[in-house]
Parts: structure tokens; C-alpha cells; sequence
């Protein structure tokens, strides 16, 4: 349905669910950490949680964010809007569509991306519509790139609008960490990549899927001896082609206080390449869909030995 903009100044309140299950967003290594430490993504201790609690009551809040207008009477008014509760919290632009002159009733088709900012500073960034996990309390700037197009046609409008988003609820205590002994890669070499995933919360059982993947045209490869590890499949069947710049691990046996130890062998070509790594995990509640999370891991970067800065410095 068409959103009816509030008053233009009036703040986004956020009171729903403050966790997003997305495959993609990266989280913010420690600062200061001593060169050759662990790459860790610590959680505080856990609170109790209780299992069987019910799921946040989804909402959806919006806010006008401006007027997009072009040739022959084009106007669409967007809005941006938040819709929280479940699993996470994610982001849309719904618009108002018209054309001067006509009286079609158009309907408003809107894609595009959005930017999350504090104190001028970029948090979070995602396609609309979608989310990314919230990055706690506070009031945000959010920007959307939007493109604006109208059903039937008559309205293809492209832009930027704004709105200020203040978010109340508070981040959720982490319930897996991961962690790897190693920063770095280079160029024409092999390392170890030894990686430890562990449960830190009572919540959840102990399965999780754990998943690296560098970048497919870099010739990486990642290995393993681990069972529990396999380099994905591609291609139909009976095709037995494995992807094998990425690895897929399936863990069963995280508890709180026996971590899960994953040791990765990447073997490095001409091409400098990133590996992500990212924890699919269960969290039940029944017989419900859509319970579990998604956990962004720690990037492993590549530098070449004559790689220089922006000051012609060696890294």
C-alpha cells in the first residue's frame, strides 16, 4: 500500500527485534590488537536465555524521505521504512506514483540501496529492499538510492532521499563466536588457516554450518582434511566439478565451552585474494520456519610483498 508521509522531520523509531540473519554484512575487527594476535570476534558473556520465549511482534514504522520529480509531470513520493520482529530488521522505500495530466492510479515498483551513517561515519549499507544486522542504539542518518518506476509504465524516476532513523532496542548478545589464528595472505604461497567457531550462549543446539569462500577469479584454492568439509559441487548431475575457492562445513557438536576447531589449507596463485567466512546457525523454537541466524566471521586479506600504500610505503 502507498505510504501517507508524516511530517518530514519526524524521526524513524525503532522498536522491533534488533538482529538480522544476512549473508553479507561484515563486522569490525579489534582495535589495537598486537600484530600476529587471533582475528577475534568476541561476544560479552551471555545473559540466561530462555529457549522457548516468543518472537518479538513484527512492525513496520516509516518516515517520509523526499519527492523524486521529472519530465511531463512525473512525481513520486518515497518514503523509508523499517520492518522488525523474527529474525531481523530490513529496509524498504515505498513510493506514491503519479503523473500530471492523467488520472491512472499507478502503482510504485522501488529497488535500489541504502546507507546507514552516525556522526557522518558509513555502519551499514544493503540493497532495498533488504537489512543487515542492526548496529545497536542510536539515531542514524539513512540515505536510499532509489529507482522509482510505475505499474503500467508512465513513472521512471531515479534519486537520492533521506530520512533519520533512531534505533531503541538494544544489539542482542552474540550467541557464536568465530575466530582465526591468521590475518593475511600472500600471493604465490600456501597457509593455514586455522579457525575455531564456538556457541557462547544456552540458546540454540549444536548445529551450524560454517562457510569460506574467496574470490572465484583469483584461482584459490581452499582444502581440508576435515570430514566435515567438502568444496561444493557445481554443474548438474552427473557433473562432479567442485567449486574449490569456497568450503562448506557442517558442525553438530557446538556447546558452550567445546568449541569446534576447522584448520583450512589456502593455497594462493598470481592473484591476491580476500577469504570470508561466515556461520549458518540454528536457534528452534517448535516446529517454526525461519528461527535461525547468520553470523559474519573474520576477513582473512591478501597483500602482495610490493603492494604500496598512498605514500608509496611498502605493507
Amino acid at each position: 500500500m502507498p505510504v501517507r508521509p508524516a511530517p518530514r522531520r519526524t524521526p524513524l523509531l525503532l522498536t522491533a527485534a534488533a538482529v538480522l540473519a544476512a549473508a553479507g554484512w561484515t563486522g569490525v575487527g579489534a582495535v589495537g590488537q598486537p600484530a600476529g594476535a587471533a582475528l577475534r570476534y568476541r561476544a560479552p558473556e551471555p545473559s540466561p536465555v530462555s529457549i522457548g520465549a516468543p518472537a518479538p511482534t513484527p512492525s513496520t514504522v516509516c518516515a517520509p524521505a523526499g519527492t523524486l520529480k521529472g519530465p511531463g509531470g512525473q512525481r513520486a513520493s518515497v518514503g523509508l521504512c523499517a520492518s522488525g520482529g523474527g529474525a531481523g530488521t530490513s529496509l524498504s522505500a515505498p513510493a506514491t506514483c503519479r503523473r500530471t495530466g492523467t488520472s491512472v492510479r499507478y502503482a510504485c515498483l522501488t529497488s535500489g540501496t541504502w546507507t546507514l551513517r552516525r556522526k557522518g561515519r558509513t555502519v551499514a549499507t544493503g540493497p532495498l529492499p533488504g537489512g543487515r544486522e542492526t548496529p545497536g542504539p542510536g539515531t542514524y542518518d539513512v540515505s536510499g538510492t532509489v529507482h522509482v518506476r510505475s505499474s503500467p509504465t508512465g513513472v521512471d524516476l531515479r534519486g537520492t532521499v533521506r530520512a533519520t532513523l533512531t534505533l531503541t532496542d538494544p544489539k542482542p548478545v552474540p550467541t557464536h563466536r568465530i575466530e582465526v589464528a591468521r590475518r593475511t595472505l600472500r600471493p604465490h604461497s600456501s597457509a593455514k588457516l586455522t579457525y575455531t567457531v564456538s556457541r557462547v550462549s544456552e540458546a540454540g543446539d549444536g548445529s551450524a554450518r560454517f562457510g569460506l569462500i574467496g574470490e572465484a577469479a583469483s584461482g584459490v584454492e581452499l582444502t581440508t582434511s576435515d570430514s566435515r568439509c567438502v568444496n561444493p559441487l557445481t554443474g548438474r548431475h552427473p557433473s562432479t566439478a567442485r567449486t574449490m575457492y569456497a568450503l562448506d562445513c557442517a558442525l553438530t557438536d557446538l556447546q558452550p565451552g567445546h568449541p569446534s576447531t576447522v584448520v583450512v589449507h589456502a593455497r594462493v596463485g598470481d592473484a591476491c585474494t580476500s577469504v570470508v567466512s561466515k556461520l549458518g546457525y540454528w536457534m528452534p523454537r517448535g516446529q517454526s520456519l525461519y528461527t535461525g541466524g547468520m553470523l559474519a566471521g573474520p576477513t582473512v586479506t591478501c597483500h602482495s610483498p610490493d603492494s604500496r600504500d598512498s605514500h608509496g610505503h611498502g605493507r
